[in-house]
């Protein structure tokens, strides 16, 4: 079965918010999905590049003036 989670890290700073993902991910298998909303600017470039970069699917799925919701599927 799928595991599915979700972090809100609006207001967390760089780069807690990446450690936090990364954690999350670390305890998941792959394929399963994690749901991300951060803020707009440099977490979500320091995010999405270092979750691609370890081998994760990264998708915007809402794309807000102030914060963005990623979904994530984990490469493993």
């Amino acid at each position: 079965m799928m595991d599915y989670r979700s972090l809100d890290l609006r207001g967390t700073p760089c780069p807690l918010n990446y450690i936090r993902c990364k954690l999350t991910l670390e305890t998941m298998i792959e394929g399963d999905c994690l749901e991300v909303i951060l803020d707009r600017g440099e977490p979500e470039d320091m995010v999405m590049s270092g979750l691609r970069s370890a081998g994760h699917q990264v998708v915007m799925s809402v794309n807000h003036s102030a914060w963005i919701h990623l979904r994530v599927i984990c490469g493993g």
